[in-house]
């Protein structure tokens, strides 16, 4: 490959993005599309409430929906929309009753929310074991979820907030869940938090995005203000090692002070540090802003991403029981789809940052990246509404596989064509 081409790559990489976001749908990456439903179990009944995020049920049922409207021309038809959506039935197959309260507009994490009461029971009067039926807005929007949390009272007749459990997701493949009517299982409730977790990196482009401007440089070591490969790829293995556990510490550490009410932060200006962390990690894998910079991003910046975190879980209601057991399963699962994200595009990294290729890849990455967290930030920090990179930004992330294939394929061309640099020539 001619010194040409290298030189003219990032160019191509950014008009192939510009391609994709054109021709890929759109649709949101962060903050996930979701809305909660949270119940109590008793002997004689089930109570509960559901929380229904003004933007997405627009979007659902078609409508402009404001606080006013809500609650004025439109309460009606909202109520029964809900009610029309909602169904149990118990074990023996016979349909329970199911009633909505008066729906009020709250604020939720500085987002309107229109939140009904719910009431179920049994036709026996007693609860037993029902199945749930719910598709309120993940009828017509794919990308939404409902999270169900559930918290028992049998003992003492009162709410024992430490039996609470994540019961599982509504989505639009499943609108239906079995909900036990026994105490909870934490067993249950630690999984299904994992698998929160999981779905909220393995959707999340911005938190993604983050960890891959970390692992871009992390093969290389610094001098004299460039870039160069690093002396031995065990001593690359070990960055890589450093920068993950970096970011890990930072997130866990703000996850569990602010799920735990310690720190109180909104989302928007959490959500738009975050996109500024994704732009100092696409400037630093450019030209390093200080030796092992990207360990230092990585930790302090990743304190910034474990707020976003935190925010879903107080948002979505599962805060309120077995925080520890909340804790543990939700940072379970975003570290496995981190190690999974490291496992799929290290390798491949790991062979293309000794080649003269890697300097014209790295910086191209790093420019798209640049891109996106800059319309991200003006997006967030309300500048802007719209992003025009959205496109192409879930078509990436619902495409995981074919970008590290893509990525393999490029490091075993280079490899192939013999473009090894010298140990100690410095990238420029």
């Amino acid at each position: 490959m001619t010194k040409k081409t290298y030189r003219l790559l990032p160019a191509l990489l950014l008009a192939a993005f510009f391609l994709t976001g054109l021709l890929a749908p759109t649709a949101e990456a962060h903050p996930m599309s979701t809305s909660a439903v949270l119940l109590d179990i008793g002997d004689d009944s089930v109570d509960g409430e559901i929380q229904l995020p003004l933007d997405r049920l627009s979007i659902a049922v078609d409508r402009d929906l404001t606080g006013a409207r809500v609650l004025g021309a439109d309460r009606a038809f909202l109520k029964s929309y809900t009610a029309q959506h909602i169904s149990a039935v118990g074990k023996d197959g016979k349909p329970w009753t199911v009633e909505l309260g008066t729906g009020t507009v709250t604020s939720i994490d500085a987002s309107p929310h229109l939140v009904y009461p719910l009431e179920l029971r049994p036709p026996g009067g007693e609860v037993t074991d029902f199945d749930l039926r719910y598709d309120v807005i993940v009828e017509e929007l794919l990308t939404h979820k409902v999270v169900v949390t559930v918290r028992y009272d049998f003992d003492r007749g009162i709410l024992k907030t430490d039996d609470a459990e994540t019961l599982g997701i509504f989505d639009h493949a499943t609108k239906s869940l079995t909900v036990p009517a026994d105490e909870g299982s934490w067993l249950r409730g630690f999984a299904s938090t994992a698998a929160l977790g999981i779905e909220h990196i393995g959707e999340g482009a911005d938190h993604l995005l983050f960890l891959l401007m970390l692992l871009i440089p992390a093969p290389l070591v610094a001098a004299g203000g460039s870039w160069r490969p690093a002396a031995s790829r065990r001593r690359a293995i070990m960055r890589v090692v450093h920068v993950v556990s970096a970011f890990a510490v930072g997130h866990s550490l703000t996850l569990a002070l602010a799920a735990t009410g310690v720190i109180d932060l909104p989302t928007r200006p959490v959500e738009t540090l975050i996109a500024l962390s994704i732009a100092v990690s696409a400037i630093h894998a450019i030209r390093p802003l200080v030796a092992h910079g990207e360990v230092l991003i990585a930790v302090g910046f990743g304190l910034i991403h474990g707020l976003a975190f935190a925010s879903l879980i107080t948002d979505l209601g599962l805060d309120r029981g077995s925080l520890v057991t909340t804790l543990l399963g939700f940072n379970l699962g975003i570290e496995l789809t981190q190690l999974l994200v490291v496992a799929l595009l290290m390798p491949s990294l790991l062979v293309l940052a000794r080649t003269r290729f890697y300097p014209a890849f790295r910086i191209g990455v790093a420019v798209v990246g640049l891109l996106f967290s800059s319309s991200w930030m003006l997006e967030r920090a309300a500048l802007t509404s719209t992003d025009p990179f959205e496109g192409v930004q879930t078509w990436l992330v619902g495409h995981p596989v074919w970008v590290a294939t893509t990525v393999a394929c490029l490091a075993a061309a280079a490899h192939g064509a013999g473009t090894w640099t010298h140990r100690s020539a410095p990238e420029r």
